[in-house]
Parts: structure tokens; sequence; C-alpha cells
């Protein structure tokens, strides 16, 4: 198969605000690559629309006086497709470029299997020698090969399971890819994830504070994905919320309250650093710290999104950068 049988087949959809730069080399990345490119733009104020007309992609305006998430962002590109859409829809953000090789291998695979909707390939951070913070995510992102669950925000969806499934669901204000991989699954197709090079990444992390702010993040999708989809057998990301729970809120007040009656109960703070030296030798020592402190912050947003719901209020944008 050419690249130009394979690009006449693709549409892509590229998600962001104020990527600068970043948005220019994604725009780059994928220029010839596919039959059609719409970006959605949710307010930026630094020329994006302008780089994004330059470059001739479609451009689409969110309407920023309704609640804003990625999943409504990425709905809204597919339904800019119109009437003649393509067979396959390339989902970017606006902070990655595509690999030049991308689209024809992801392509050739799904056409030898039929029974695939979703896949994906090696995301990698473009800095990950900038900070701990970038190095932690580029590690995240080499998940293993094969027949997965989920996929991130960088995937090649078929567009007839895409629309059959409802798209993505446009209240979540994080983790909708997976989410969606659970339907498109019960759907009876499969989900990817290919031994190949996909997009480079630019998470821009370099403070503590950003770190914290996606790793909450990370707890409020974990809870909010165990509440849609926690039932068996799916299970969906009943594991992940047990854990933040666990070493991200209950020990801490376990050993809190346990002072009331012997201060002995501070032991009990010995399971984060005894954590730490079981995943270090997998890990390294710093993802490790980072992996075992992290458990607060996505406690913290655990218990955000049950105490928002048991008020009855939205859930909030959590924005790291």
């Amino acid at each position: 198969m050419s690249d130009a049988s394979a690009q006449d087949r693709v549409a892509v959809v590229l998600i962001g605000r104020n990527e600068g730069a970043r948005l220019v080399a994604a725009l780059q990345s994928v220029s010839g690559k596919a039959r059609r490119i719409v970006y959605v733009d949710s307010g930026s104020t630094d020329g994006s629309v302008a780089a994004a007309e330059a470059a001739g992609a479609r451009v689409v305006k969110l309407d920023m006086t309704r609640p804003f998430t990625a999943a409504r962002a990425r709905n809204e590109g597919f339904a800019a497709l119109g009437a003649d859409l393509p067979e396959f829809v390339q989902f970017m953000d606006g902070d990655c470029a595509l690999d030049p090789g991308w689209i024809e291998t992801a392509v050739r695979f799904v056409d030898a299997h039929p029974q695939v909707a979703v896949v994906c390939g090696r995301r990698r951070e473009r800095f990950p020698e900038a900070s701990i913070y970038n190095a932690i995510c580029d590690a995240e992102w080499d998940t293993p090969v094969g027949r997965t669950k989920a996929c991130g925000g960088d995937a090649l969806v078929r567009t007839a399971a895409f629309a059959a499934a409802g798209g993505f669901d446009p209240h979540l204000v994080a983790g909708e890819e997976p989410e969606l991989c659970v339907r498109i699954r019960a759907a009876g197709w499969e989900v990817w994830r290919l031994d190949a090079e996909m997009t480079l990444h630019d998470a821009a992390m370099t403070r503590f504070g950003q770190w914290w702010k996606r790793s909450r993040r990370a707890g409020h999708a974990f809870a909010e994905g165990a509440a849609m989809h926690g039932a068996p057998p799916e299970r969906h990301f009943v594991a992940e919320t047990r854990r933040a729970l666990i070493w991200g809120a209950a020990l801490p007040l376990a050993a809190i309250c346990g002072m009331l009656v012997t201060p002995w109960s501070l032991l009990l703070l010995a399971g984060w650093p005894l954590q730490v030296l079981r995943l270090a030798p997998r890990l390294g020592f710093g993802h490790a710290v980072f992996m075992v402190t992290g458990k607060a912050a996505e406690a913290s947003g655990v218990l955000e999104y049950h105490l928002r719901r048991l008020a009855g209020r939205p859930s909030g944008l959590i924005e790291y950068k």
C-alpha cells in the first residue's frame, strides 16, 4: 500500500489551545498524510487559528461559553468532517507531531485485522531529559505491545466504529479515551498497540505543581471511569482507584488517627519508602518516588470527583499547562 492510498482514506482531527510552535510542528507533520485536516481551537490567543488556516486545515472554533472538554473538542472535529467520512480518523493533540510512517503502518495493520477499531503506537516525549516529570511521561507512554484495553489521545480509529459508539463522552474532563474504548470493545471490536513510532509529545512539565495537577486529574479520571464501568466483568479503573485511595489517603489517615492511641502508628508511613524500594529496580528510583507520592494527588482527584458528585456539581477542567 502506498502513502497516497493510505492518505486518501484518512482524516486528521487536531485539538489545541495556545500551542504556538508546537501546533505549527503538528500541522507540518500531518501535511500530505491525510485527505482532510480539521483543527479544533478552544479559545487560542496566540495565532493558532491563523497558523492552522495557513496550513490548509479546516478550523472549528469551539463555543467557549459552554463547558470545555477535550472529548467535546474531538467530537466537534469529527462532526466537521460531514457526511463524506473517510474510513479512518487520526486523532491528535496539538502538542504532538506525527511520525512520517505512522499512517501507512496503522492503516496496513487494520486492513489486515478487520476486527480492530482502534490502533495506537509509541508516543514519545520530545524532551524527556528536560525534567523528571517529562521523563515519567515518556515511560508512561511505553505501554505493552499487542491487544490492549485502551489508547490515549493519539490514535487511529475506524470511523464506522467511532460513530456507532457515539464518539467520546463530552462530559468527561479526563479519561475519555479509555472510556470510549470500553464501549467500542463492548461492541465486539478490538484495540491494539503496535510496535511502531506514532507521535512526539511535548508535555512541557517543569514544575512540581504541574505534575501534581496531572496526577490529580488522573485520580479524577479513575474515579469517574470506575463509577461508569466499574461493574464486572469490565472493572474499569477499579484497581487504579483503589490503589490511589489506599496509598494516598487511607495509609496517611490511619497513621495520623492512630496517634490518638499510640505514636507507633506513624510507623505505618514506612509503607511509602518500602513501596519506593520495591518499585525502584523496575522503574528507577526517581520515577518510583514520584509514583508513590503521586498517589496522594490521585487520591485528592478521586475524592474531588465523589464530593462534586454528592453535591450535584459538574466537574471542572483540570489542566496542568
